[in-house]
């Protein structure tokens, strides 16, 4: 299977180290889970089987010593989705073995200004995240491998700018 074949789908099933996120936007409500979205919108307590699935996928791959971490850039004060995600998706993401950090650009320029979400697999996949004005997912793309050391660098830039989710959320948590 060539490179431009390959789906996200395909990029999840077969990395064999890592998988880092960048996440850029400040809400993706109508991506997924709405329905929670709004539970969290009208002070509901977080399910117990919330994001089961995911944690159960992301449990599969860290049990056997993958990491899976993301960095979010953000602005404060937080949308309400933002602290719908870092408030219920992260932390029960984490019980998963999913590393979070975030990049908080309140009082500073953004360093990856226009650069797009993205999976970033194994240091040498990428799949950009395309999403329209509203956060809606349009689809992924998988990158030609001549973009790998671009993005390389977007990962680098962002990890070494950011600060470990449980501090950032001790300090400014919603």
């Amino acid at each position: 299977m060539t490179t431009s074949s390959r789906t996200l789908g395909d990029l999840f099933d077969t990395f064999e180290r890592e998988a880092f996120r960048l996440e850029t936007l400040d809400d993706y409500s109508k991506s997924g889970n709405v329905d929670a979205y709004h539970a969290f919108l009208a002070g509901e307590p977080r399910p117990d089987d919330y994001n089961a699935g995911w944690v159960d996928e992301l449990r599969s791959h860290t049990e056997q010593g993958k990491r899976i971490y993301r960095v979010h850039i953000l602005l404060r004060p937080l949308s309400d989705y933002l602290r719908f995600e870092l408030g219920w998706g992260y932390q029960k993401n984490m019980s998963g073995g999913e590393e979070f950090f975030i990049l908080d650009i309140t009082d500073r320029s953004n360093p990856l200004e226009n650069v797009p979400d993205f999976w970033f697999f194994d240091s040498e996949s990428v799949a950009a995240m395309n999403y329209d004005g509203t956060g809606k997912f349009l689809g992924a793309e998988v990158l030609s491998p001549e973009r790998t050391a671009e993005f390389r660098r977007f990962r680098d830039l962002a990890l070494a700018q950011a600060e470990p989710f449980t501090e950032w959320w001790a300090k400014y948590r919603a």
